[in-house]
C-alpha cells in the first residue's frame, strides 16, 4: 500500500547523514532554524496585538463599538491644526511679522526679535505634533487597546469551561463584556455574562452590540450602581471591571478621602458577589496600587499586578486576584470587614 520513496535532500535520513559528516554545519543550521522560528513567533505576537486582534483588525472593532472619546479627540485635533496653520503663516510671512514686532518693540535688537519669532514658530509646530500624538493615543486606547486588554483580562482566568456566571462592572460600550461572551461561546459553555452600567441607555446599547457579535444568548445587561450591586453574595465565578472603579468617587465630586472610600466600596462589592475560589480582574489607569493594597488587606489570594501599559497618556496596570475558599483562612480574624462598608 505504501510505496518506498528514495531519500531526498531534505529527508531525515539524508539530514542525519550530513550531520554526521559535518556536525558543526548541522549545529549552525539548527540554531538558525530556532532563531527563525523565534522571530516568526515574536512577529506574529506583535502583529496580533498591534494590527490584528483574534482575526480582527481595529477598523472592524471600531465599526461595532465606536469610541466615546470623540469630544476629546476633536478638541485636540482642532487645536493641533490651529497651531499648524499659525506656524505656517508665521513661516510664510516671517519678514512682515518681524517688521511688525520691530515696530512694537523698537528698543530690542533685530537678532533677538528674529530669534523670538523663530522660536515661537517652532513651539507652535511642536505643540501641534504633541496634540496630534495625544489624539492618536486616545483613539488607540479607546478602540484597539481596549480589545487587547480585554483579551489579557480573559487570559488571567485559568479555566473558562468551568465558568457559569460572570459579571462586567461598568460594561460601557461592551468591549470586555462581549469578549467574555465570545470566550464562553468558544468554550461551548452554557454560562452567561452580565453587564452592569449606571446608565440604562449604555447598558441597552451594549446588549445590542452583543447581538452584532452573535453572542446575545450569552449576555444580559442591566442598570445598576457598582457600589450597590443588585446580586446576592457569592453569585459569580468571574468578576471583571475595566476603567470604571476609579471614576466612582470623582463623578460624585467627593473629597480625595471620600472618593477613596467610594472606590473601596465598589471593590468590596465585587468581592462580595464573587464565589469562593472565583477570580476577579480589574484594569485601571491610576488606582491599581490602592486596589492591590486593599485586596491584600481583605486577604484575597494570588494578587498579581500586570506590567505597565500606556493608555490614555498614563501608565495603567491590571490586577487579578482569587477569592479564598474559606472566608478567613487559617482562622485569622478579618483585617477589614468589607461587608460592613456596603451601604
Amino acid at each position: 500500500m505504501f510505496r518506498h520513496l528514495p531519500s531526498s535532500p531534505l529527508s531525515p535520513s539524508s539530514t542525519l547523514q550530513r550531520a554526521r559528516e559535518n556536525p558543526r554545519r548541522s549545529f549552525k543550521a539548527q540554531g538558525s532554524q530556532t532563531t527563525l522560528s523565534e522571530k516568526v513567533s515574536n512577529g506574529r505576537r506583535r502583529s496580533e496585538e498591534m494590527g490584528k486582534f483574534g482575526g480582527r483588525d481595529w477598523m472592524q472593532i471600531y465599526s461595532i463599538y465606536g469610541t466615546d472619546e470623540w469630544q476629546t479627540i476633536g478638541f485636540l485635533i482642532f487645536h493641533a491644526f490651529a497651531f499648524i496653520i499659525s506656524s505656517l503663516l508665521l513661516l510664510l510671512y516671517f519678514s512682515p511679522f518681524l517688521s511688525f514686532l520691530h515696530s512694537l518693540l523698537p528698543s530690542l535688537p533685530t537678532p533677538f526679535l528674529r530669534f523670538a519669532a523663530g522660536f515661537s514658530g517652532s513651539v507652535l509646530a511642536l505643540s501641534a505634533l504633541c496634540l496630534l500624538f495625544a489624539a492618536a493615543n486616545i483613539l488607540y486606547s479607546s478602540v484597539p487597546l481596549r480589545w487587547i486588554m480585554a483579551q489579557r483580562m480573559i487570559s488571567t482566568v485559568p479555566d473558562w469551561s468551568a465558568v457559569r456566571t460572570a459579571l462586567d462592572v461598568g460594561c460601557g460600550r461592551g468591549i470586555l463584556l462581549n469578549a467574555v461572551a465570545l470566550q464562553l461561546k468558544k468554550q461551548g459553555s452554557s454560562g452567561r455574562v452580565v453587564g452592569l452600567d449606571c446608565r440604562r441607555e449604555i447598558a441597552v446599547a451594549a446588549l445590542l452590540r452583543a447581538g452584532t457579535e452573535g453572542v446575545q444568548e450569552y449576555v444580559t445587561c442591566r442598570e445598576g450602581d457598582a457600589r450597590r450591586l443588585p446580586f446576592p453574595d457569592g453569585y459569580f465565578d468571574v468578576v471583571v471591571s475595566s476603567i470604571h472603579l476609579s471614576g466612582i468617587g470623582r463623578r460624585q465630586g467627593d473629597s480625595p478621602a471620600a472618593a477613596a472610600a467610594e472606590r473601596g466600596r465598589g471593590l468590596g462589592e465585587m468581592i462580595r458577589v464573587l464565589k469562593p475560589g472565583g477570580v476577579g480582574v480589574v484594569w485601571d489607569l491610576i488606582f491599581v496600587p490602592e486596589f492591590t493594597q486593599r485586596l491584600k488587606e481583605m486577604m484575597m489570594e494570588e494578587v498579581r499586578v500586570s506590567e505597565r501599559v500606556t493608555a490614555y497618556m498614563v501608565n495603567s496596570h491590571m490586577v487579578s486576584f482569587r477569592k479564598p475558599m474559606d472566608e478567613f483562612p487559617n482562622g485569622a480574624a478579618p483585617p477589614l470587614d468589607w461587608r460592613a462598608n456596603i451601604c
